[in-house]
């Protein structure tokens, strides 16, 4: 991870560059699992990506092909369904 320092008004602040690139998409494919997974959490941790839902949203952003499509589809749904107004 590599930082830079940006200095605004006189003040400097240290921004973090992100060591994860873009994020790969799942597609169901079980020997590639492990990988996706670990880059999910590690986007999460650099992002400080902490809450729950914002942690789903990301998940179900990165899931693609038949099963996880649908799976992602209905969980959005019932999201949806909670935080409608």
């Amino acid at each position: 991870m590599s930082t830079a320092l940006v200095n605004e008004n006189n003040i400097q602040v240290r921004v973090i560059k992100s060591i994860v690139t873009d994020l790969e998409w799942f597609d169901n494919d079980k020997t590639k699992f492990e990988d996706w997974w670990r880059e999910i959490r590690l986007f999460f941790k650099i992002n400080r990506v902490i809450e729950t839902d914002n942690r789903i949203t990301v998940v179900l952003a990165y899931l693609r092909g038949n099963i996880t499509s649908i799976y992602a589809q209905k969980k959005l749904d019932k999201l949806d369904k909670v935080t409608e107004i």
